[in-house]
């Protein structure tokens, strides 16, 4: 049972361990702050040295067991790592897939010999890994993926291609999710394998986006790349299920970056709806301002609440796919509804670059489209929740 849970529920009131982990990763983060995110942005590099800080201070491997490396913590504690490091003005969406979704397959489904090459890596922000998952014609039907890896010996041999892949050209593992047989329906058999980014075959061409996010995006095609069969994480044919058990921390950690970046956006327009004077009065003495910041608030509390109760089922082993999707779900339009408040409140001032709010605008956005899009979650309430019958 993990230590800060009771019976798999959440206590209502922090821990002073958990308060001390906010405390330390936000105050390092802010050391950082909006104007440092902002630069490697333009420079179009990785946040290195936020990374390099974050590692250096056991914050990466918080949730990873400590024979490699980790804290020995859960997925609850990573939570407040992804929402401390966005309230501070640094959203790194990276925390969501090298950590968060790798780190969390690797830690229930790789080999002892896979957690000791590459969880320790995790942790102490030597390695960077990256999950291939979406293509094309496949979007949000997992069992429609059409990249495929035919075993041959001790190798499989792998092609086709992935869409909309995060930080292919500075990760040093991809972890590949492909098709390696059919069932009885024709659905895919997926098989996961951790793939070599430089290796033979595989190509990548960029995506232009309008996200402000050290992190690019790549389209990746696969011509006959050779994978060593002992990089298969888990069994072959039950990659939906082992992938999955990444997919939900990412749903849970996706939650986190939308509230750290609904907290930093209500941080800046309360602070500005106290100074600001212009009859006479701060124009958060009028409720026109005020309320509309206090229904975000209200939002970001209730989002939370949920984000940390889906940490807390998964942490206990409990089902976790309902809570998940809910409070990924809430947290997105809770941290766009904080954005854009924000800006609203700040007038003209909202778009101005020094105010820095505008250059979070698209990452908050994209919280409502992956990984995971508004339209599936709710299907998927519909379908498991509310019982209703299947719509797609």
């Amino acid at each position: 049972m993990h230590e800060t849970t009771v019976g798999g529920f959440l206590p209502l009131t922090p821990t002073d361990e958990e308060k001390m982990l906010r405390e330390a990763v936000f105050r390092i983060t802010s050391d950082f702050g909006p104007e440092y995110y902002k630069r490697v942005n333009s420079e179009g590099r990785s946040p290195f040295e936020l990374w390099q800080e974050l590692g250096k201070n056991g914050f990466l491997g918080v949730h990873l067991p400590e024979e490699y490396g980790g804290s020995g913590r859960g997925l609850l504690e990573l939570t407040a790592v992804l929402e401390e490091t966005a309230a501070a003005g640094c959203p790194l969406l990276k925390l969501l897939v090298s950590p968060g979704i790798i780190g969390t397959i690797l830690n229930r489904h790789g080999t002892p010999g896979q957690k000791d090459r590459w969880l320790r890596g995790i942790a102490s922000a030597d390695l960077k890994f990256s999950f291939g998952l979406t293509e094309p014609d496949a979007g949000s039907n997992s069992h429609n993926i059409s990249t495929v890896a035919r075993r041959e010996g001790e190798k499989y041999i792998v092609n086709g291609q992935k869409y909309y892949i995060s930080g292919v050209d500075e990760c040093d593992q991809l972890l590949l999710v492909t098709r390696t047989g059919r069932d009885e329906r024709g659905r895919g058999k997926l098989s996961l394998l951790m793939v070599d980014p430089d290796a033979p075959g595989l190509s990548r061409q960029p995506i232009d986006t309008a996200l402000e996010e050290p992190e690019k995006q790549f389209t990746l095609f696969f011509e006959d790349v050779e994978v060593p069969a002992e990089s298969l994480i888990g069994m072959e044919g039950d990659g939906l299920r082992v992938a999955f058990d990444g997919l939900n921390p990412e749903r849970i950690l996706s939650a986190a970056v939308s509230v750290g970046i609904g907290e930093y956006a209500l941080k800046k327009a309360v602070e500005y709806a106290r100074s600001r004077n212009v009859w006479s009065a701060p124009i958060g003495s009028h409720q026109a301002i005020a309320h509309p910041l206090a229904e975000a608030k209200i939002k970001l509390e209730q989002a939370k609440l949920m984000m940390q109760r889906a940490a807390s089922l998964y942490d206990a082993g409990l089902p976790s796919g309902e809570s998940s999707n809910i409070a990924k779900l809430a947290a997105a339009e809770a941290g766009v509804f904080c954005l854009d408040r924000a800006i609203q409140t700040h007038g003209g001032n909202g778009v101005a670059l020094e105010y820095d709010l505008t250059s979070y605008w698209w990452l908050a956005r994209l919280q409502l489209i992956a990984p995971v899009s508004r339209e599936m979650v709710l299907n998927f309430v519909a379908e498991h929740s509310l019982h209703l019958p299947r719509s797609y």
